[in-house]
């Protein structure tokens, strides 16, 4: 469609955060040294601290090889790639730790370093690696180890809560982060992880109940469900933590005595059901309330947990908790937007002899409402007016604004007997002066019986891709005349009308962008693509047509909404 003068509206939309700056905020929270490389071993993100001990300002680290500007031999020397441990953990893409390594600072000397290196894959930042050092004194490995006394080594239990805040903190699906939080968990620190959440109705829910067999992780669903009310005053391990008064450890001992509650019943028929002869229960708290509970049970694994696990658990606990309050909140605003946006759009008027289906899709992963909406109401001469438009933006602030250029076009239509054309003008100006909207494209139709019982079309664009009609027979062409610039931009250009009698049994689609823009491919080639399948599908009943055809046709990789209206003219008698 060489030629066509349509202007998009998903590049004004406002910048989102990079992974690498989330990325960055959660390294901060590391008490080591800490840096991630990309797959080619460049450094894409690092805390304070790694600059603190190394001296390199930021500008020197990002975007520089790790192992040619930090690996050194004991003399100060570059390291042999051949050579450095750590690069060969990097090419392998497995986890590795190393007691004595050098490292070179900004000022020349050499720093005597630990280190632990692993896979950290990321949406937006796969492949990558995180590298964790801290300094030692030389005088120090002349001093034994203290005995480890604790779940994991301190650079594992560090790496673990890096991993558990990006991995959880980079998705806003609650199940999704749920699903995350498991994997991280087992079986590295146990071979049963349970997860009780409390709804926003404040019931407890027993949402989680996944066993590690091997390398599978298994869900029983048979021992998820709703729980019994929160004992006030129990002292029962996983009362105390779903009130998000303590961590503690338990046992089937625990709950073997008589049950002080329903939740007690329930702990021992989870402790009787699954063979867990040693658990540990934190709470998932967020900074406003507590959430639920997590219990790391051992059945299959030797050892007992013991009190001085619990502060590691209860961090991963705690980091999980405020992502699981951030993807309520997030899911709370879509349904609100939703909610929204469905009584914004309206129900479409029944016009004798024509059938009339629209659909509305929101954004996948934004905040589910936005400036894409559709129109059609009747007019004061008796003709039926077809409207869709698009509000640059993606929030509830371009919703708003397409409620107002939506009610303003009725007004107007229904007042002024004109042409599409002229209508679109006067509403170009009001936009202009009494509302908050930045830009907007639209394409506004007439549709009218004519002579013969056949319909006549007659609409103006305002900068939107142009209608495709398909003839009963499966011919496809767009409607490319009556093209005209966007509103809002302040040019007083004159716009033009078109005008088509559509064929007997013929189908008209009106549509926003989001249904052929795809990141990666020309604007032409979704063209050719909604062209292609219309043309597949033109003998379909038209709730069948419109359903398919968006299925097939909306980018797999779609970030934004859609609206789409068809309409199909009666075939001859």
């Amino acid at each position: 469609m060489a030629g066509l003068e349509h202007s998009g509206t998903r590049g004004t939309r406002r910048p989102a955060a990079t992974p690498a700056n989330a990325l960055t905020d959660a390294l901060e929270a590391i008490r080591t040294g800490a840096y991630v490389v990309d797959e080619q071993g460049r450094v894409i993100a690092m805390n304070s601290l790694t600059r603190e001990l190394l001296g390199w300002a930021p500008e020197d680290l990002l975007g520089h090889d790790a192992h040619d500007l930090l690996h050194r031999d004991p003399h100060g020397h570059p390291l042999p790639r051949t050579q450095c441990r750590m690069r060969q953990a990097f090419h392998a893409r497995r986890t590795a730790q190393a007691e004595e390594d050098h490292f070179a600072r900004r000022d020349g000397s050499v720093l005597p370093i630990s280190w632990l290196i692993t896979p950290f894959d990321l949406v937006g930042l796969e492949r990558s690696t995180l590298v964790l050092f801290h300094a030692w004194h030389p005088a120090e490995a002349d001093s034994p180890p203290e005995p480890a006394a604790t779940l994991l080594p301190e650079l594992e239990r560090l790496a673990l809560l890096a991993a558990t805040t990006t991995q959880l903190t980079s998705t806003l699906d609650v199940d999704e982060a749920l699903r995350r939080l498991v994997t991280l968990v087992v079986p590295r620190l146990a071979d049963w992880v349970i997860i009780d959440l409390i709804t926003e109705r404040d019931e407890v829910w027993r949402t989680v109940v996944v066993e590690a067999d091997g390398t599978a992780l298994v869900r029983h669903d048979e021992l998820q469900g709703p729980m019994p009310p929160v004992p006030e005053e129990s002292p029962m391990p996983l009362s105390r933590a779903l009130r998000g008064v303590a961590s503690t450890l338990a046992g089937p001992q625990t709950y073997q005595g008589p049950p002080d509650s329903g939740i007690a019943v329930e702990q021992r028929r989870l402790f009787d059901a699954t063979g867990i002869h040693s658990a540990a229960i934190a709470p998932i708290r967020s900074t406003r309330a507590v959430l639920g509970a997590l219990t790391l049970g051992r059945a299959k694994q030797d050892g007992n947990f013991n009190t001085v696990d619990l502060p590691l658990i209860e961090d991963i606990a705690r980091r999980a908790g405020l992502a699981l309050d951030n993807a309520r909140l997030y899911q709370r605003q879509r349904k609100v937007a939703e909610t929204m946006q469905n009584h914004l759009l309206p129900q479409m008027p029944r016009v004798p002899g024509l059938q009339m289906t629209v659909r509305y899709l929101p954004a996948p992963d934004a905040s589910q409402v936005g400036g894409d909406w559709y129109d059609a109401f009747s007019l004061s001469d008796g003709s039926t007016a077809l409207a869709v438009g698009d509000v640059v933006g993606h929030d509830l602030e371009a919703a708003a604004g397409m409620a107002q250029v939506r009610n303003m076009l009725r007004a107007y239509a229904w007042a002024l007997p004109e042409p599409p054309s002229r209508i679109v003008d006067r509403l170009d100006e009001a936009v202009m002066h009494i509302t908050d909207v930045a830009m907007a494209t639209l394409i506004l139709a007439k549709v009218e019986e004519a002579d013969e019982g056949r319909w006549k079309l007659t609409w103006t664009n305002a900068g939107h891709p142009p209608p495709l009609l398909i003839s009963h027979d499966g011919l496809a062409e767009y409607l490319t005349d009556g093209h005209g610039i966007l509103l809002g931009t302040g040019a007083r250009r004159p716009r033009a009308d078109a005008t088509v009698l559509l064929p007997p049994g013929s189908t008209l689609v009106l549509y926003t962008d989001g249904l052929i823009e795809e990141p990666g491919h020309t604007l032409d080639q979704g063209l050719h693509r909604l062209r292609q399948h219309a043309a597949a599908l033109a003998h379909r009943p038209l709730a069948s047509f419109t359903d398919q055809l968006l299925r097939r046709v909306r980018p797999a990789a779609n970030d934004d909404d859609v609206a789409l209206l068809a309409v199909r003219a009666p075939t001859r008698d």
